[in-house]
């Protein structure tokens, strides 16, 4: 069980280490406000992956039709979602952000949760790696839970580490660094957003 656990934790660090639109955000949040707004980042998309693993457990041809009608509208809403953040970040000044304490943690946590959930893709990434890591027989004699769990622990440890080393170095960088960063990470998040935007037209064509 507890070799079970630690592949479930390596598959979450595999399929969340990658520094896409949501570990842009991260950096974003943790700059601004501080390591609990970028942890809060995190946790959102710890929760979606959890989410997804258990839909890869659980069996992904039980959910092929359901994922493939709604994976326009959740592209689309992603897309949206990504432009909008981008679009804040470079409309709102990063120090006076830097004050703002709890408020909006817990609308950042949903926010990265509907971002992780709006890519269907993550769902075949983990039925590949599922079968890759040898547990697709191994859901069958064990506790799913178990995997889910692995999962959700890896990917929560590597955005408290990402996080956590943002925060510690943002002590230390030039007083114009935080606004700096924030300022490409925004281009970045509506350049992601424009892109899934295009693909979601494109697939219309």
């Amino acid at each position: 069980m507890l070799l079970l656990f630690a592949k479930g934790a390596l598959l979450g660090v595999i399929i969340t280490a990658p520094l896409g639109p949501i570990g842009m955000l991260c950096i974003k949040r943790t700059l601004e406000r501080g390591f609990a707004a970028g942890f809060s980042c995190g946790l959102g998309t710890a929760i979606g992956d959890a989410t997804y693993a258990l839909v890869a457990v659980t069996g992904i041809a039980v959910f092929e039709q359901t994922m493939s009608a709604a994976t326009l509208p959740l592209a689309i809403g992603g897309g949206l979602l990504l432009v909008a953040l981008g679009y804040r970040g470079l409309t709102h000044d990063p120090v006076r952000a830097a004050n703002v304490r709890a408020v909006g943690l817990m609308g950042t946590t949903l926010a990265t949760f509907l971002l992780t959930v709006s890519n269907p893709a993550t769902i075949l990434s983990f039925g590949a790696l599922f079968a890759g890591f040898g547990l697709t027989e191994e859901t069958r004699r064990f506790s799913s839970a178990v995997i889910v769990g692995g999962v959700f622990s890896g990917s929560l440890a590597w955005w408290f580490l990402l996080s956590g080393t943002v925060s510690l170095a943002r002590d230390k960088l030039p007083s114009d660094f935080t606004a700096k960063v924030v300022r490409g990470t925004s281009y970045l998040l509506i350049l992601f957003g424009l892109a899934a935007l295009a693909s979601a037209a494109y697939s219309l064509v």
